[in-house]
């Protein structure tokens, strides 16, 4: 089984392109493939198949359970799909689990992605994936969430105008380098509160992404190839 490592700000994922439906994924292939120290290290694994309007992708977390969306995952998906010869770019059309989303890979390298609306109802933000942001004084005393079964982004305003800082926590993976769609959550949730624009950077462990907040959400970022490996499965 050929896999494809990629990254966006260090969220990484292993993406299987599976060209013929021969490969099914789930969540015993997730849990052995992303182990870090047994498999081969990664957030999530997503299996990418042709479709009648471009790539479907399957999520599934590191701990085996299936998300319905990611951000960073979406841009992978984009770059891994073009790479793949299974969409000619620069715009590709992905379905997921929580609808169509379209992606544009721009001429300096970075991916845009249509997020869909954020709904925010207080700190709990739906981006078709749950998130619940809170906002912070201090990131370095953050211990983590009480809500596994939620993404869980904690926020501060700054450094500079237009700007937050965030750490995430991810449902089924833990704390995390970046997430993408925790970078959207942040931002709506900020703009709410009257504390950043419609247009924000969101810096990361990983790094920075912009979130243009609007309906659809757009995130751009980056998305890195990584390495190609032969994997015995099973």
């Amino acid at each position: 089984m050929r896999l494809r490592k990629y990254h966006g700000l260090g969220n990484d994922f292993l993406v299987l392109v599976d060209r013929d439906g021969s490969v099914p994924a789930g969540a015993a292939m997730a849990r052995a493939l992303c182990e870090r120290h047994r498999g081969v290290g990664a957030d999530g694994l997503i299996r990418v198949t042709p479709g009648p309007d471009g790539p479907v992708m399957e999520l599934y977390n590191a701990d085996g359970s299936r998300a319905e969306t990611s951000g960073n995952g979406l841009r992978c998906v984009a770059r891994a799909a073009v790479d793949a010869r299974l969409a000619t770019g620069p715009e590709v059309t992905i379905t997921t689990d929580a609808g169509p989303r379209r992606a544009r890979i721009r001429p300096d390298g970075l991916v845009s992605v249509e997020m869909g609306t954020a709904t925010v109802d207080g700190q709990h933000v739906d981006m078709g994936n749950p998130h619940r942001v809170e906002l912070v004084e201090d990131l370095a005393a953050v211990t983590g969430p009480d809500r596994p079964d939620l993404n869980v982004e904690y926020v501060v305003a700054g450094p500079g105008t237009g700007q937050l800082s965030m750490r995430v926590f991810e449902r089924g993976v833990g704390e995390t380098q970046a997430c993408g769609s925790g970078a959207c959550a942040a931002a709506a949730v900020a703009h709410a509160k009257g504390l950043v624009g419609p247009t924000v950077t969101v810096n990361q462990p990983g790094g920075a992404v912009t979130v243009e907040l609007g309906d659809p959400v757009v995130l751009t970022g980056p998305a890195v190839f990584v390495f190609e490996a032969e994997v015995p499965w099973p």
